[in-house]
């Protein structure tokens, strides 16, 4: 059985969050304030962590930051502030998603098991482990998920070390939005395709020499994006 965190201040809303993934087999634990819940998540082994942003104690961004540091599980924000710069912010620290209430329960719920069955492949493939990638100036040790950009170690976030993987996969090779959001979290999505202009942007922040004028992420316009060989 999966376990899932939930660490909701609003009771009524972790409540509802929490029936409705029990209802769908998944073991649950709620903490209302961020100080239990990020102590809970430090000390227990959890399949996946459902956090506010707003939460008294600590915040979600400061939570994300401090578990990063040791805990790559995917992390679902869930949010009342519509403001673009909160979900850049959410998903620059490391959260795999971000959702706007009021949502749906039932989407939830399917983003959990989206996020988990993804996760869960990727640490069980067999295709990537034990393997050296290298693209350019780029070299990947996916035993390890090390990446060196001209032999220089880069630290990346967990969906940002995917989306790399995933266009190192075939190099020149254009993906669509669709596909790269299909591939690496795992579900179809349209109103979340700027999840990923957002990681783009923060890995060529960190991979590129001037991310302004990219070499080795091309936008192709219209379309998505590739990495060139």
């Amino acid at each position: 059985m999966k376990k899932i965190l939930i660490i909701e201040d609003d009771l009524s809303i972790g409540e509802v969050e929490r029936d409705y993934l029990e209802i769908s087999g998944f073991e649950v634990e709620v903490k209302n304030n961020g100080l239990s819940g990020l102590k809970s998540a430090q000390s227990n082994i959890f399949d996946l962590i459902i956090m506010d942003i707003m939460l008294p104690g600590i915040d979600g961004f400061k939570i994300t930051k401090e578990l990063r540091k040791t805990i790559d599980i995917p992390i679902i924000m869930v949010s009342a502030k519509t403001e673009e710069i909160d979900k850049i912010r959410g998903l620059g620290l490391g959260v795999d998603d971000y959702m706007t209430k009021p949502f749906s329960p039932n989407e939830l719920v399917a983003r959990v098991k989206a996020h988990i069955s993804r996760y869960e492949m990727l640490k069980s493939s067999t295709i990537n482990k034990n393997k050296i990638v290298e693209v350019k100036g780029i070299t990947i040790n996916t035993e390890n998920r090390q990446v060196f950009v001209n032999s220089k170690e880069i630290d990346l976030t967990v969906k940002e070390y995917d989306l790399l993987l995933l266009l190192t996969s075939a190099p020149n090779k254009v993906f669509t939005k669709e596909e790269i959001f299909e591939k690496v979290w795992g579900f179809n999505s349209e109103r979340d395709i700027p999840t990923i202009t957002v990681h783009i942007r923060k890995l060529r922040e960190k991979i590129e020499f001037n991310p302004s004028k990219p070499e080795y992420i091309i936008t192709v316009w219209g379309i998505g994006y590739k990495i060139i060989n």
